[in-house]
C-alpha cells in the first residue's frame, strides 16, 4: 500500500533529483521531472510510463539542440525551410538554404559558403601550408552548398581548388551549387577550357538541375513591390 508524500518531502526529493540531473548533464530531465510526475499522478500512469515520458522529453530536447547547432555551424546567411519555399518564384539561394536546413534536421553535417569565399579560404590555407588540413575538413561535410558560382571570375589556382573540392566528393557526398550563368558561359568564370570542362563534368554527373530563368528573383521581387506601391498611389489619387 502506497502513501502520498507531503509537499515538503516532495519538494525535497525534486531538489535532490534536479541536483543529480545537473551532475549527469540531463537539464531537460531536471526541468521536467516535477511537471511530468504531477501529470503521471493525475493520469495514474505506471512508473515505467512516467520514466518513458521523462526520457523522451530529454531526447527530444537534445535532438532540437543538435539541429540548432548543426544549422549554426552551416553558416547560412539566412535560415529558410522548404515549407517557406515558393515554387512559383523559385529563388535558388532560398532553395539551397532550405535544403541545408533539411540536411541538418536529418543529422547531416552541412556547410554553406560562396564560391569566392571558398576559393579565398583554400588559397590562404595553401599560403599557410595548411591546405591538406582544410581540404580534409571540407571533405568531412555530408553536404556543402556553394553559392554565387559565376559572380566572380576565378583565377586558375582558384578554379583548380574548386575542382578539387567537387571532384573529391563525387559519388560520395552532396554538393549544391547556384549560378547565374548557363553552362555554355562558364568559360567566363574558368578561362582554362580543359579545367572548365572537367568542373562541369563533375557538377553535371548524376545531377538534378533546376533552372529558374534569367531574371533575378530579387529584381522580380523589387519590381512587384514597386508595382504594388504604384497601385496604392493610384488608388489614393482616384480617391
Amino acid at each position: 500500500m502506497s502513501t502520498r508524500m507531503g509537499d515538503g518531502e516532495l519538494s525535497l526529493r525534486q531538489n535532490v533529483i534536479k541536483q543529480q540531473c545537473v551532475l549527469l548533464r540531463l537539464p531537460t530531465l531536471a526541468s521536467q521531472c516535477g511537471p511530468l510526475a504531477e501529470q503521471a499522478e493525475r493520469e495514474r500512469q505506471p512508473y515505467l510510463g512516467y520514466l518513458e515520458a521523462l526520457l523522451a522529453a530529454e531526447l527530444e530536447e537534445r535532438e532540437r539542440r543538435a539541429i540548432d547547432r548543426r544549422i549554426k555551424d552551416a553558416h547560412l546567411p539566412r535560415v529558410k525551410t522548404l515549407d517557406e519555399f515558393d515554387f512559383r518564384q523559385a529563388p535558388l539561394a532560398h532553395l539551397v538554404s532550405a535544403l541545408v536546413v533539411a540536411a541538418c534536421r536529418q543529422r547531416k553535417r552541412a556547410r554553406f559558403i560562396t564560391a569566392a569565399a571558398l576559393v579565398n579560404e583554400l588559397v590562404e590555407a595553401k599560403q599557410q601550408l595548411q591546405l591538406r588540413r582544410v581540404l580534409g575538413r571540407w571533405a568531412r561535410y555530408d553536404v556543402i552548398a556553394i553559392d554565387e558560382v559565376g559572380y566572380v571570375p576565378l583565377a586558375e589556382l582558384g578554379a583548380e581548388f574548386l575542382f578539387q573540392v567537387i571532384s573529391e566528393r563525387a559519388e560520395r557526398s552532396a554538393v549544391l551549387l547556384t549560378t547565374n550563368l548557363p553552362f555554355s558561359e562558364w568559360t567566363q568564370v574558368i578561362p582554362n577550357a580543359r579545367l572548365c570542362k572537367a568542373v562541369l563534368d563533375r557538377i553535371t554527373d548524376r545531377a538534378h538541375i533546376i533552372e529558374t530563368g534569367t531574371d533575378s528573383y530579387r529584381f522580380k521581387r523589387t519590381l512587384a513591390q514597386r508595382q504594388r506601391k504604384g497601385s496604392v498611389n493610384d488608388e489614393h489619387s482616384v480617391a
